[in-house]
This record gives structure tokens, sequence and C-alpha cells, in this order.
């Protein structure tokens, strides 16, 4: 690909592509290739004048290569992509917001007054009938008050302040509905999931295929608490189905042979082989959106505390204007009234400033699936932590492997990888890890693998029986021993390690040692939310008493709590919000989904496992825990927006009645400074509530 650099800073360039136009999916490619490269931190391409600004670290040749290797032919794109990237939606609203500006001045100017106020006429029939239809229904909600305030000026005679009215309220719905639609859409792409791989069984084995290759009627295997890939029916096992990112409904529900199940749902229990129905991707965005269109996930209490008040309000408007009306005998100054309502502003700010607020989240790398979500982080007294892969780093390494037994230490890791590689979680992910650096070949040698969730993982190799995971599953749940003369060499273990013990046959093979450095920025981020106001700060682990004393002095929570199952997190979760506190819950594993269901907010790291995230309101990429210092704020910040909305909208708008009723004011110009008003407040709450990150 040919290109001229336009502009160039360090590690920023702006570059002119030679061509002389780009399409919408042209550009889109472009950008899905840009983000995709390794150095680059941000890419945004101008369709319109075939422009690219991109932010890098590292060598700028190797940008300037990268680009000029760019093909659109030859860029693959995964399905689903290019369609919903929204660039193409954007510019079809912005066509029409400046349509309607331009209509309206054009109009002002060139056409004659009569012609206007048939077009005023006409226009206005619309409300009328919507308000009309409202009373029928014997509701007295903004449509009555809108129909009101537009029949009186064309009966008075005021063509131009009804044209005027209309027109405000015609950019307000498309404002409304621009960022609402861009809002949905924008959280619909980022729940999308995003599986490279999956497990494809083929005779008697299980192979591991990135998923561009899989075809319908292919046999995937899910995983317990792995999400499912594509729509299929179950042709083999059973399990429990998490719907809940489709359907709204949290309660699992059974899947065996001949059932359906879709893309994008969680195996929370069980194993499943599906016979692939299709392979495309694009089903599954729109299942989201239309998910989310469907639900009240969006909504949050103070969203439907606006727009009740703002129904509220309309009788109170209406007998406003009779009384001004009975006691003056002055038509101008009841109008005045009745131009000017609070409802307006209320229902359309309220909503705008929650769905930019997502949208904002989102350009952070924060997932947010609605608005009450973020209402509920505003309140929030008490957090619980994770520590494994949450206050720890995501990629914990293997640091050695004590052999026990006559298996060596490579050995004794391959055994260990081909039970893990099975199952999401940081312990795991470090064991195929470390294996894949020494090279160790761990194809399939096993039966079927048993995952106990918090405990470890059971099967079969060659008729023995082979177990890994935690102190407390091996020694205690399996009664497994430690081969006779080594109980010293036992001991001895490192403390200052996690460990998981390989056993085989009931005996004790290998005890591999895995170090879960914490975060850098951990100690910053507790302070940090102590500061933005959560008073209770807690970390609750599976690990030791001995590590977990260590991580929690270091990081300095308030609380900590050892060696804990899931149950025992959604207990203590439960317990908090039984005691009035509102409670959020970060983890990052099968183990911590109980209580990301049971906390008010649960939020999810991004690389963990995907039932967490399925499960899980918010989700924070893996590799700053700052994100979450950032969401607080976030959410801090929008609840002192809708408040101040509330007291400008109040404000402001009983101010123009007042002035109106004393006849300071025309009722034509309160009504245009009542929708200006609502429009520049709209406008405003589609602003950025962060501004110094």
């Amino acid at each position: 690909m040919k290109f001229q650099i336009l502009h160039e800073a360090k590690n920023r360039m702006r570059i002119h592509l030679a061509q002389r136009k780009m399409s919408y999916a042209q550009a889109d490619i472009l950008l899905y290739y840009l983000q995709n490269l390794e150095s680059v931190n941000y890419a945004k391409v101008y369709e319109r004048t075939a422009d690219a600004t991109i932010c890098f670290t590292g060598n700028r040749q190797e940008i300037i290569t990268a680009i000029q290797k760019f093909s659109y032919e030859r860029c693959v794109v995964p399905e689903g992509i290019v369609e919903n990237f929204g660039r193409e939606m954007n510019a079809h609203y912005q066509e029409k917001l400046v349509e309607k500006v331009v209509t309206r001045c054009m109009g002002k100017m060139f056409l004659p007054v009569p012609i206007r106020t048939g077009i005023a006429i006409i226009r206005s029939v619309k409300y009328i009938w919507i308000g009309v239809k409202t009373l029928w229904k014997r509701k007295i909600e903004v449509p009555v008050l809108d129909a009101t305030a537009i029949g009186v000026s064309i009966a008075r005679g005021n063509f131009e302040t009804a044209a005027s009215i209309m027109w405000l309220l015609g950019i307000g719905e498309l404002l409304e509905e621009w960022t609402h639609k861009k809002s949905v859409d924008d959280l619909a792409r980022s729940m999308s999931f995003n599986v490279k791989k999956v497990w494809v069984k083929q005779e008697e084995q299980q192979v591991l295929v990135p998923v561009s290759q899989i075809q319908a009627d292919d046999l995937v295997v899910v995983h317990m608490g792995k999400v499912i890939p594509f729509d299929g029916v179950v042709v083999e096992g059973e399990g429990m189905v998490n719907q809940a990112s489709l359907t709204g409904e949290s309660m699992p529900v059974r899947k065996a042979e001949d059932d359906i199940v879709y893309a994008g749902t969680v195996l929370e229990e069980g194993e499943i082989t599906l016979r692939v129905r299709n392979a495309g991707g694009s089903s599954r965005f729109e299942k989201i959106v239309k998910m989310i269109e469907e639900s009240e996930k969006l909504k949050s209490s103070i969203e439907g505390k606006a727009s009740h008040l703002a129904d509220k309000l309309v009788p109170y408007s209406l007998l406003g204007t009779g009384l001004t009306y009975l006691f003056t005998r002055n038509v101008t100054k009841a109008l005045a009234i009745l131009m000017v309502d609070f409802s307006c502003a209320l229902k359309l700010a309220m909503p705008i400033s929650v769905l930019s607020a997502i949208r904002e989240a989102n350009a952070h790398h924060i997932t947010v699936k609605g608005g009450k979500f973020l209402e509920a982080v505003a309140q929030a007294d008490t957090i619980v932590l994770d520590k494994t892969g949450t206050l720890t780093k995501a990629q914990p390494m293997v640091v050695k492997v004590i052999p026990f037994a006559q298996y060596t230490e490579d050995e004794s890791l391959r055994i260990a990888a081909c039970l893990e590689e099975h199952f999401p979680h940081s312990m795991a992910n470090a064991v195929v890890t470390a294996a894949k650096k020494k090279q160790l070949e761990h194809e399939e040698m096993h039966s079927k693998v048993q995952y106990v969730v918090a405990h470890g993982i059971a099967s079969t190799i060659k008729d023995k029986r082979v177990v890994i995971g935690s102190y407390h599953f091996i020694f205690e749940d399996e009664g497994c021993v430690i081969p006779e003369g080594k109980e010293e060499l036992f001991a001895s273990l490192p403390k200052e390690y996690s460990h998981l013990y390989l056993v085989i046959e009931g005996k004790l093979v290998a005890v591999i040692c895995v170090e879960d450095p914490l975060r850098e920025e951990a100690a910053d981020v507790i302070q940090a939310l102590r500061e933005a106001g959560i008073s209770n700060i807690v970390m609750m682990t599976g690990d030791s008493k001995h590590t977990a004393k260590a991580i929690a002095k270091r990081v300095g929570v308030d609380q900590y709590y050892a060696e804990v199952l899931p149950e025992d997190k959604a207990h203590f979760v439960e317990e908090e919000k039984k005691n009035g506190n509102t409670v959020i819950m970060v983890g990052d594993g099968i183990n911590d989904s109980p209580a990301l269901s049971a906390a008010d907010v649960g939020i999810a790291i991004s690389d963990g496992a995907e039932i967490a995230r399925e499960i899980a309101d918010i989700t924070i990429q893996a590799d700053n825990l700052n994100q979450l210092v950032i969401l607080k704020r976030l959410s801090n910040a929008l609840m002192k927006r809708i408040k101040s909305n509330y007291r400008n909208i109040v404000g402001f708008n009983a101010g123009l009645i007042a002035l109106g009723v004393a006849g300071v004011m025309a009722p034509t110009t309160t009504a245009m400074l009542h929708n200006s008003s609502t429009l520049v407040i709209s406008l405003k709450n589609m602003s950025n509530l962060l501004t110094d990150i």
C-alpha cells in the first residue's frame, strides 16, 4: 500500500493513502489491521480524506513497513467485525443532523411565509395525533404537553413558534436515537466474545484448532466453564448452560443429547460435544443487540426516576397553565408555562448521560453491561478482590518442579500440562506455558478430564488415576500419601511459592512451585479506591494462609481470608449485602463465578475464565488494575453529573416560567430558550466525564 506521511511527531504519525476514494468497509479493514499491530496503541481512520492517525511504541520503521505490506484483499478480518464497526451508521446520522439544520436555515431564508405556515401545520398533525392517542390511553405524559404547546401555537397563529418547537424536538429525538444506537452497538461489540481456538473431536482424539478452520457439521467439544463458540446440536454429553447473555435469565438450563445450544452461552457444569450448525460469527452480535434492546439492563434507577418524574410533572404544568389563565385572563402568560416544561430535558439528558458514560468506559477498555451497574459502583462501599490473577499478575510462572517418585521433572511437568490445558485459570496457564518453553509435547494421552471447582483436576492415564490440585484436594479429599523417605523433602518445600501437587495412583509424584508475583500497581490501586469512597477492601483466596497474609500486608487491604471455597466467597458477599453494604466482587476464575453473581456488581478480568466474563456485569483489561480506579471515578462523576442535571434543568426552566408569567419574556422566547437549553444540556451530557486521564 502506497502512502504519504502528512505529519509526524514522537510516536505519532498521520498518513494519507494513495487512493482517490475510501469506502466505509475499507476504512474498517484498515482500522482493524492497524489496531492489531503489536506496537500500535491507538489508530483512527478517516474515510472521507483517506487519512489515518497512528500512535505507536517502538520502532518507527516497523510501522512504515507494516503499512506498506497492507492490502485490503490480503487482510483477513473475522466475520462480523466490519459489518458491525458502526462507521456507516455514524455517517448516516451525521448526514441527517446536517440535513435538518441546513433545511431549517434554507427554509427560513428562501421559502415564503405561506408555504412555511403550511409545512408547520402539516408537521404538527403528527405531534398532536400522538398527544391525542396518549390521552385516549388515560395518560397525561410528555407527548400531551408537546401536542398542547404545538396545538395552542398553531391556534393562536404563532406558526413560527410551532415550527421551532417541532424542529428542536426533532433534533433532540435524532440525537437521542443516535447516541442510544451507537452506545448499544459499542456495548454489543465489546460483549461479543473472541474465541481463537476450539477443541475438535477427530475420531477418539481432541485436537485444538483455530476457529477459522471450523466448518458446518464439525464436532466441537466444550469443557466446563467455557463459552459455547457456535450454534449447534448436542450429540454427546450433558451439562448446565448459562444463557443469561442471550435471554437475561440467570438460572442455568440443562442441555443433553439432541438439544440446541447457542453461541455465546456458557457451559457452567458438565461437558458436551456439539455438531456445528453455522460457523458464521455475525449472528452473535445481532443476538446481543436484541438482548440489550429488549432488556432493562441499560436502565439505571436514576434514569427510571427521571422518566417517571418527567411524566409526573406534566399534569402540574397543565394545571399551572390553567390557573395562570384563570387568574390573569392573559393567554400569553398562560402559554409561558405551557411552552416551558421540565420533562423534555429530564427524559433526554439522563439516558444520554448514562449511555455516554458506558461508551466512555468502553474507550478505557472497560465493558459495562448496563447503566445500573455504574450507579451501583458509585454507591459501593465494599470491594472483594480475588488474589490469584487479580491482585497478582495474570501470568504466574512455574519456578521449579520437585519430583517425589520415579518420574523426572520434565515428565511430571508434561503430565501436568496435559491435564491443565483443558481449563482456563492463571495457575493452569503457568503450567502449560512452562511445558511449552521446555518444548515438552503433551498430546492427549488421558481419558475424560474431570474439573473439581477450586480444588483440582482428575483423569486416568494408562488405567492409572491421576490428580493435580491444591493441598486440601490432594491430601484431605483424595487421601493421597507422600512416598516413604520423602517426608523431609516435603516439609522443606519453599513457602514463598504456591504449590500444585501431582499424584498418580494415590502417591505424590511431584510438587510444582508457582510464583505468583504481585502487580506493581496493586498497593496504589487499593489506596486510590479508598480515596474514591470504598471504605472496606477485602482480599479472598483459596491459597494458603502464609501466602495470603504476605500479599495482604503488601497491598494494604482491610481484611483478608485464606483457603476459602467458591461458596465461602459468595456467602461473604451475601452477608455484606444483608448488612446494608453495596458490594463489588472482582475475580477471574471459575471459582469466582458464584460471588460475581451474588455481588451488586461483578467485575471480571478480561483474560480469565469465559464463564466469569459472561456472568460479570463489568469486564476490565488484565494488564492494569488502575481501570478499577477509573471505573469508580467515572461512576462517581456520572452521579455528580446527573445531580447537576437535576439542579440545572429545574432551576433554568423555573426561571423561564417565572419570567414568562411576569410578562418579561414572550412565550416564543421562553419556548426557544427552553428547547435550546435542552439541546445544550443533551450535548453536554455526550461529553466525556473524565478529562484528566
